[in-house]
Order: C-alpha cells, then structure tokens, then sequence
C-alpha cells in the first residue's frame, strides 16, 4: 500500500510504521503539554526501524505541523523573558550541532543526554531545590539553551536540557508548556536550513512524514484531553517520569 505513493518514494517497511505511528503519538501529546518529558523518545523509537539521522529527518515536517497546531492558543502565555533568552541561545546549539553533525556519532549524543537527563532527575530526588530558593541565573539558561538546541538538531531531544533551567523557575504548567512550545516552534522551522543543508531533506522522507501527518494531531489531541484532568502537581511529575524513561533509553542507545 504504502509503496504505490509517489512512485515508491516511501518508506514500506510494516516494521517503521509499527514504531513510527507511537512515536509520531508520543511527540503529539507531549506538544499538549502533557507528559513533555516523553516527546524526546520519538527519534530513539522511530530509530529502532530506521538511522537516526533519518528518523530525524522524517519527524522534522511533523513536529512543525504539531507546532502549528498549538501556537496559536498558546503563544499569549508564554513567558516572553524567557523566550527572548532561550530563542537566541538555541539557535546557538543548531549551529553547533549543524558544523559538528559529522563529527559526533548519534550514540555519542544520545547517551551524553541520557546521563545528563539522569544527573539532573538525581539531583532533583535527592537534593530538592528549598522552597525559597533563588530561581537559576539567566547565565545558565543561556548555556542551557545552546545545548538544547543542540540536541533538539542532533534527535530532536532538546526537552530534556531545557527543563533542567525552566523546571525550577516554577512556572504554571500553562506558562511552562506555552513557553516551550513557541521556543521549540522557532527552533523547529530553523532547523530545515541546516537540515536541507546536509542532505536529510529529500523526497523520500518528505512522504514518508505526509504519510504519518494524520497522526501529529491525533497525538496533540489524546494530549489536551489528558491535560484536562490532570492537576499541576501531577503534570511536573508526568514531565519528570517521561525525563526519565527518556533518560534511560538514551543513555542505553549511547552505551549500545
């Protein structure tokens, strides 16, 4: 079925859409909001089936549809602070992920992430940050932000550096998730220049992501349901369990 569109330029393999359809449904309804931490694991699953850098390539046009999707409801409760400083400092990261894409090995990113992933959630469990603590200076937000910019190129995985600056800021779960959103929107639509730039734009990925185009907003949807009844306390720690099943399956990518 799948091979008849656009002449064979698709992906047919049964096995890619076995694990490509959960992926493209994880990263929908991390996009809501709900349960962020889990939308890093689309690129490591859909790369279960195809290289990383492919599966990069294909979830691309999809995030962006997700984006879009979210945007504009989102993008009046945003923190514009923090847009301003997080936009500019991953823009940072994606050229530094674009000049060193054939120099560092997916593995290599993947499992850096993972350990930094599980640091940061260690540190959180065992040394939880004082009621009346300072929140983080803008300084690390800025580096913060490089690396997630640079991981967001490599795999798409920028959630997880993000959230260690904007996590302890303590921010309303609508702020948090309207903040990231338009942060990841711009980062998204930057990356297609570098992307193109290096090859992994081509026709065949470009249907394969049309064919899985219905299933952003299925996931988007499934996601603000969810949101719907969740309470504040419980979505921070939906977002910290999805941190840590991404940490994991990072790091276990980087050591295989």
């Amino acid at each position: 079925m799948f091979a008849s569109l656009a002449g064979g330029s698709v992906i047919a393999d049964p096995w890619f859409y076995a694990v490509a359809i959960p992926a493209v449904l994880l990263v929908g309804i991390s996009k809501s909001g709900f349960g962020a931490g889990f939308g890093a694991l689309g690129v490591p699953l859909m790369a279960l089936a195809v290289p990383v850098p492919q599966a990069a390539a294909i979830m691309l046009p999809l995030l962006v549809v997700m984006d879009l999707l979210g945007l504009a409801a989102l993008v009046r409760q945003c923190d514009r602070s923090l847009v301003r400083l997080l936009v500019p400092a991953s823009l940072v990261g994606i050229v530094v992920g674009a000049l060193l894409f054939g120099w560092l090995s997916a593995a290599a990113v993947s499992g850096v992430v993972g350990a930094l992933t599980l640091g940061f959630l260690a540190l959180r469990k065992f040394f939880p940050a004082k009621a009346d603590a300072p929140p983080p200076p803008r300084w690390l937000g800025f580096i913060y932000g490089v690396l997630s910019g640079f991981t967001s190129f490599v795999a798409h995985a920028g959630g997880p550096p993000m959230g260690f600056y904007v996590l302890p800021l303590k921010l309303r779960p609508i702020v948090f998730t309207a903040t990231l959103a338009v942060v990841f929107a711009v980062v998204n639509m930057a990356k297609w220049i570098p992307y193109a730039w290096l090859g992994l734009i081509d026709v065949r990925n470009l249907v394969t992501s049309a064919v899985l185009v219905p299933f952003a907003p299925l996931g988007v949807w499934l996601g603000l349901k969810l949101a719907e009844r969740v309470s504040p306390a419980a979505f921070y720690r939906l977002f910290e369990l999805g941190m840590l099943l991404t940490g994991i399956k990072l790091l276990w990518d980087g050591l295989r």
